[in-house]
């Protein structure tokens, strides 16, 4: 009767041992990954916006 008791004590410090993990990952990791991808669209867009000025000029001028 007292190993039964030791042993589920022992599987329960075991189970409480590999539960907790030394560095949780953030969740709001995928939201980071949005904001990067919203980033790089806007930062191309910013390099864009001369070409697309330069287009529409020689577009205007063609008429």
């Amino acid at each position: 009767m007292n190993f039964s008791r030791v042993l589920l004590l022992v599987f329960a410090c075991l189970v409480a041992l590999c539960s907790v993990g030394a560095a949780p990952e953030p969740r709001w990791k995928g939201f980071k990954k949005i904001e990067k991808v919203g980033r790089n669209i806007r930062k191309g867009i910013e390099k864009a916006g001369p070409a697309i000025t330069i287009l529409g000029q020689a577009k205007a001028l063609g008429k």
